[in-house]
């Protein structure tokens, strides 16, 4: 709906764009997206009051979102009169008043728009008028910060504040400025000073409260977003959903959950809140509550998915709650693809393949190129008729077009059903062109130093040191299937090195391994910054199982003397099928592939520290092989107990070691195909205990 609106104001369609944005808003009215869009339409229909009632609202219902506020800084323009603006300035222009503001105001509407050539080239005509009226410099300088070059907005919008440091807009613009500099403090002061110079801005409390969280000030942020909740007018569902987050954080979990409610109450179909709440719920244990919650917004909502789902997620899985679920979402939706996809896939864990792949079926016609029906159809096709399988997946590449982003995507999915048919060379060829694609955005193959060397003398563990552990694995070596089993088994394994917010320690930096080789970083600094993360990781008395990105023997240099109660655990498996297994479906640690033969390089002189671990024992340790891990699951378990010193562990279920890829000693079937890059591993893999051929 909101695309149409965009366009036909492209066109200067606006009587069309204005009843287009009131159906949205009508329709959808805690969109902020909406209400914004409604805003654009009415100031370009001439009405003001309207427009600024909108972009008022959009922001309230979205406090914290930065370029909703952005776009409201436009239309402040519109509430100042250029005589005004000069009597302020002290200045005597000679210039038409009304032919600068209209050019300042259209620059405005097309940076709402966001066609920034429009606006730098209506910034450039005012600019004729008045070069140095700040009013110009703000709006060159917003040009400039969506553009992503913040420095010059910085320096511009600056100026500006100088010029008029009471200029409400001028002052707003800067604090964007600052925010996309990463400048919590000085955002905060720009916009306190808004906020002082129209107390009744309360839209902006939002922005300023995640300022404060910034700076690890909650209480402030708590405090700065009470007025806007003793408002009904700025109470949205958005801010409450904020607050609760808020409260959730400073441990005030009854507060958060009834302000959950009320927003859930009100906006059942905003999918942060349904994400907290759902968090909330899993923490407290308490599924009863959320299951009779959702079933009554539901009750009000019927026709929303995302409600849907969240409440699928409280039954076990292909159980008969489940399926009671879903079957009354597919009441409310009969066509819904997520009510057919979750049906699907309950079938799929049930070992109900026949109506599992009839729904596939299904889906693809409804949502061609819906990656779980796909697979599924493609699944089906690869055991039954591979050749197919490869022409369906070459269809859906043709359908893509000139889209790269989705031909990317689909091109493991071609060397999966080529490899099935037995087509290796295009197998390699498929999977070679997608991974040189992506090599330039991930991580680079790092380095390593010497594998052996004069290492410390070890130390003795002192009576009562908490356990520790390190697992390490290369790409293709099934290290995630470690880690599943040891995260099943209730361990304190650490798996936060891959995710979005990563410890700030040195061994998350691939540079410490040759600082500490080459003297300069002592490894006592190692251990202390090490264990100083350790808190914020949700780790208190020191026993954690610590899953790292990288590996290198220079490490010894910390353990032996200063560590010497830790356990390396290292994942391997035959060499080749590592790199089979990289080459086909990536790998945990997101490094760049520019070819497998420099993949296999690589792969044969990190493999070489493990060999000369293994071979001098310098360190407690464990060789996990996962070739048959998805074989004989109990036995694999127990392997990674053993090698944590346990006499048991619980097993996993099947899917928890994900799918069944290629078996053991899939490589020979790439022996021709990729026989230079299997060359470089063969000594590597020899030394590891694997035959040569």
């Amino acid at each position: 709906m909101q695309q149409p609106i965009i366009d036909a104001l492209r066109r200067g369609a606006v009587a069309e764009a204005l009843s287009l944005a009131r159906v949205a808003v009508a329709e959808a009215p805690h969109d902020a997206r909406a209400h914004a869009l409604l805003a654009h339409a009415a100031r370009a229909n001439g009405d003001h009051a309207a427009a600024a009632n909108a972009i008022n609202r959009a922001v309230l219902l979205a406090t914290d979102n930065a370029e909703l506020h952005f776009q409201r800084a436009g239309f402040l323009l519109d509430d100042r009169k250029l005589n005004e603006a000069q009597a302020a300035l002290s200045r005597s222009l000679t210039l038409d008043p009304n032919q600068f503001d209209a050019y300042i105001v259209q620059a405005q509407m097309a940076l709402g728009r966001g066609d920034l050539d429009e606006a730098e080239r209506l910034g450039r005509t005012a600019a004729r008028l008045a070069p140095e009226h700040p009013w110009v410099k703000t709006v060159t300088g917003m040009v400039s910060l969506r553009r992503g070059d913040g420095a010059r907005a910085l320096a511009l919008l600056t100026q500006a504040a100088s010029a008029a440091p009471d200029d409400l807009q001028v002052v707003y613009a800067l604090g964007f400025a600052h925010l996309q500099q990463g400048q919590a403090a000085f955002a905060e002061q720009a916009f306190r000073k808004v906020m002082e110079l129209s107390p009744r801005l309360h839209g902006l409390r939002g922005m300023l409260a995640d300022l404060l969280l910034q700076q690890q000030r909650p209480h402030e942020a708590r405090e700065v977003l009470q007025p806007l909740l003793d408002d009904p007018e700025s109470a949205t569902p958005g801010l409450k959903r904020m607050t609760a987050e808020l409260e959730l954080a400073l441990g005030r979990h009854e507060s958060a959950t009834i302000l959950l409610r009320e927003a859930l109450h009100e906006d059942p179909s905003d999918p942060r809140t349904l994400a907290v709440l759902a968090e909330v719920w899993r923490r407290s244990g308490d599924f009863a509550d959320a299951r009779d919650t959702l079933d009554a917004a539901l009750e009000r909502t019927p026709r929303h998915a995302g409600l849907w789902q969240v409440r699928l997620a409280f039954e076990p899985e292909a159980s008969d709650g489940a399926h009671a679920v879903i079957e009354r979402w597919l009441q409310a939706m009969p066509e819904q693809v997520d009510a057919l996809d979750a049906l699907m896939h309950l079938h799929e864990a049930a070992g109900r393949r026949e109506e599992a792949d009839a729904l596939a079926q299904r889906i693809v016609v409804l949502e061609p190129g819906r990656s779980s029906a796909e697979m599924r159809v493609l699944d089906r096709l690869m055991r039954e008729t591979p050749e197919l399988a490869v022409t369906r997946v070459e269809g859906l590449i043709a359908r893509a077009g000139g889209n790269a982003q989705t031909r990317l995507g689909l091109l493991p999915w071609l060397g999966y059903a080529q490899d099935r048919a037995g087509l290796h060379a295009d197998a390699v060829a498929t999977w070679s062109e997608a991974a040189a694609a992506k090599a330039a955005t991930r991580w680079p193959l790092l380095q390593t130093g010497p594998t052996g060397g004069s290492w410390p003398t070890p130390a003795i563990a002192a009576p009562g040191t908490p356990p520790v552990a390190y697992l390490c694995g290369l790409p293709g070596s099934g290290v995630e299937r470690v880690a599943a089993v040891i995260g099943h088994a209730g361990y304190p394994l650490r798996d936060d090195r891959f995710g979005p917010n990563p410890p700030q320690d040195p061994m998350q930096n691939p540079d410490t391994f040759a600082a500490i080789a080459d003297g300069r970083l002592a490894p006592e600094r190692v251990l202390a910054e090490w264990r100083a993360a350790l808190p914020a990781r949700g780790v208190h008395d020191g026993v954690v199982i610590d899953w790292l990105p990288f590996w290198d023997n220079a490490l010894l240099k910390m353990l032996r003397p200063l560590q010497p109660e830790a356990i390396v655990l290292f994942a391997v498996r035959d060499p080749r099928d590592m790199l089979l297994e990289w080459l086909a479906f990536d790998s945990v640690v997101p490094y760049g592939m520019a070819s497998p033969l420099e993949a296999a390089r690589w792969l044969a002189t990190h493999l070489a520290h493990v060999v000369e671990f293994v071979r001098e024992r310098p360190q407690p340790h464990h060789l996990v092989r996962t070739d048959r891990a998805t074989e004989d699951i109990e036995a694999f378990a127990a392997d990674v107990g053993g090698g944590l010193g346990l006499e048991e562990i619980r097993v996993p279920p099947p899917a928890l070691l994900g799918p069944k890829r290629f078996p053991f000693g899939h490589w020979r079937q790439y022996a021709k195909a990729l026989a230079e890059p299997f060359a470089q591993l063969s000594a590597v893999a020899q030394a590891l205990g694997y035959p040569e051929r």
